[in-house]
């Protein structure tokens, strides 16, 4: 599984570079703290909306930690998506790029 870290996360929103942020973690935490822009499909409604998303667009899978983004990453990438996790999820954010973010 292909994994990336938030420094690389950060310049790729900055270089405006075309891929979708996959954000798998619940509303209420999504509230709480998030990255945009990104799409919101929780862990648990992968298997029935993972064909929101497009497999021809790279896909960065984040959650708040790494875990769940990763079994997300599990998920998809052996149905065809280019998929990549990011390595301390939000939480990771918060403490290297924008410490504005809310831990939790």
């Amino acid at each position: 599984m292909k994994s990336i870290t938030v420094t690389e996360l950060k310049e790729k929103l900055e270089s405006k570079e075309n891929f979708t942020l996959l954000d798998v973690r619940e509303e209420n935490e999504i509230l709480y703290a998030k990255i945009d822009p990104h799409k919101n499909i929780p862990t648990g409604s992968i298997v029935n909306k993972h064909k929101e998303l497009d497999k021809k667009t790279p896909i960065v899978v984040m959650c708040h930690s790494g875990v769940r983004s990763a079994q997300v990453c599990q998920y998809l990438e052996p149905l065809g998506y280019n998929v990549a996790n990011l390595e301390g999820g939000i939480q990771e954010w918060s403490l290297i790029i924008d410490p504005s973010v809310p831990q939790y």
